[in-house]
């Protein structure tokens, strides 16, 4: 069995060798590892330090412009051969050491697909998240809940685990933060149930490089309406 992982990166020089070494180290056993890594056009040392890695085991592709995430992670998309499919972001919030226990829902064959919930680490530690972005995520939590009845309680967490055959033949057009509301909308949309794994988190501030914005959970909103009566 393989696992094929995908890491977006943008402007993520003081943590992307780290997360890269990292993915590298977690022990799963007889699973082998594909480690896709797409640079969204970076503009500080993120592809130079990409550009001169020699390690053959890892795919690593740049984009010629700024897309977005969901443009890179569709990028990954189209060069997985794993039989599992693992969403990684290029900074230090998620742990890679995490990867055994959400896998193992799958492994197992109790369900397709995967999410790591922060709900439990942010609650003990109010400090790994701001205030407006625990009130937007939780908010946008809900909305996909009402609109198609599922109980999941992060559904913009990065890590979203899932076999191959579940995003097979879905068309996804998502191209910044988008992706999670999409993706989550149309798995949900395919009769899928969302199993739900606690992780650690440790959130960053704007001036340590977080980009998601109050603007990104309003085109959430929208697009998980969108997505509820179109495809």
């Amino acid at each position: 069995m393989k696992l094929s992982i995908i890491i977006p990166a943008y402007n993520e020089e003081k943590n992307i060798l780290e997360v890269i070494n990292k993915v590298k180290r977690v022990n799963l056993g007889s699973i082998t590892k594909e480690i896709i890594i797409i640079d969204d056009f970076s503009t500080d040392n993120t592809r130079k330090l990409l550009s001169e890695l020699k390690d053959t085991s890892l795919k690593i592709f740049f984009h010629q412009k700024n897309q977005g995430k969901g443009a890179a992670i569709r990028t990954g998309l189209k060069h997985t051969t794993g039989d599992i499919i693992l969403i990684q972001d290029a900074d230090l919030e998620y742990d890679p050491a995490e990867y055994p226990k959400l896998l193992q829902p799958i492994i197992e064959n109790k369900t397709k697909v995967v999410y790591g919930s922060r709900l439990e680490a942010i609650r003990k530690n109010q400090k790994n998240m701001y205030k407006l972005h625990y009130i937007g995520n939780a908010f946008l939590t809900s909305m996909t809940n009402l609109l198609y009845g599922a109980k999941i309680t992060d559904m913009e967490t990065c890590y979203k685990i899932f076999r191959k055959e579940v995003i097979k033949e879905m068309k996804l057009k998502a191209k910044r933060f988008d992706f999670e509301p999409e993706i989550t909308a149309k798995i949900l949309k395919k009769g899928y149930k969302i199993k739900e794994i606690p992780i650690n988190f440790v959130g960053r501030t704007f001036n340590e490089g977080k980009k998601i914005t109050w603007e990104d959970g309003i085109k959430a909103l929208y697009y998980l309406i969108k997505y509820r009566f179109v495809d």
